[in-house]
């Protein structure tokens, strides 16, 4: 089954969701850099392909949202009594993984580094705009709260699936 249908997600959803879920975790290891000054085996084999993953995230993330769009009317329901809550969780998790690679971009060509992800340059190094780095520096503190949001989804998935029993998780295992 590659689209969603009301009691699983697709091929395609699961497919987008399991391997943005390993890069982003990836690129959350990025916060262990700022121990040690990055002299450990997560500065040194993990961060530097952190602007490459990021870009990878931010392409994946906009097919994801198209997808998404495309599959609404038929997705899973959420029970009415949480619908609410379990849309507005979503949405912040979308919205923190658009805007964490775009914030990165702004970091990157505010401070006049250019982006060249997997080295083929998408934007030159240039002259630092301010607008552009001011822009970027909500890079960090967005990287904190999509991770107070990615533990959160986390830890909902697993009271569902381990206290309420009621096959949540398995929609998208």
């Amino acid at each position: 089954m590659i689209s969603d249908s009301k009691e699983r997600y697709g091929r395609i959803s699961w497919l987008f969701h399991w391997v943005m879920t390993v890069l982003i975790g990836w690129q959350l290891m990025k916060i262990g850099d700022r121990i040690a000054e990055g002299e450990h085996w997560i500065g040194q084999t993990l961060v530097p392909w952190h602007v490459s993953i990021g870009t990878l995230l931010l392409v994946l993330i906009v097919l994801r949202i198209g997808w998404a769009l495309k599959q609404r009317p038929q997705r899973p329901e959420h029970d009415p009594a949480t619908a609410l809550l379990v849309k507005g969780g979503h949405f912040l998790l979308y919205a923190a993984m658009l805007l964490m690679p775009l914030s990165g971009v702004m970091v990157m060509v505010g401070n006049g580094y250019g982006l060249t992800p997997f080295g083929i340059q998408l934007i030159a190094k240039g002259d630092e705009i301010a607008w552009a780095s001011t822009l970027g520096s909500l890079h960090s503190p967005l990287a904190w709260l999509l991770l107070i949001l990615v533990v959160g989804h986390t830890g909902i998935a697993l009271l569902h699936h381990f206290v309420k029993r009621d096959g949540i998780l398995k929609r998208m295992l």
